[in-house]
């Protein structure tokens, strides 16, 4: 999706060694937030979620278009934006 009106952003839970050992062996690059917030909640409780991994599709007016575990799902999903994006010159 390079080049695209695309974004992926991702929220572990794990340790931050753990973190960055995953983002150094599987070459990750994209952002990725802590589940933790400094307000002493969490992302996950803020959006719901209650399995891991949870994939949410966003469109470019921020609204959920997929909210599931299934990668192919969320996929085709991201695939259809972006398609329309393109086609609309954004």
């Amino acid at each position: 999706m390079q080049d695209k009106p695309f974004a992926l952003i991702g929220v572990n839970s794990d340790s931050l060694a753990i973190a960055r050992k995953a983002v150094a062996t599987k070459e990750l690059n994209w952002r990725s937030f802590q589940n933790e917030l400094a307000s002493g909640g969490t992302i996950s409780a803020q959006w719901q979620v209650d399995g891991w991994p949870t994939l949410v599709v966003l469109d470019r007016d921020m609204r959920i278009n997929y909210r599931g575990h299934s990668g192919d799902e969320a996929l085709a999903m991201v695939r259809r934006l972006v398609a329309e994006a393109v086609a609309d010159g954004k």
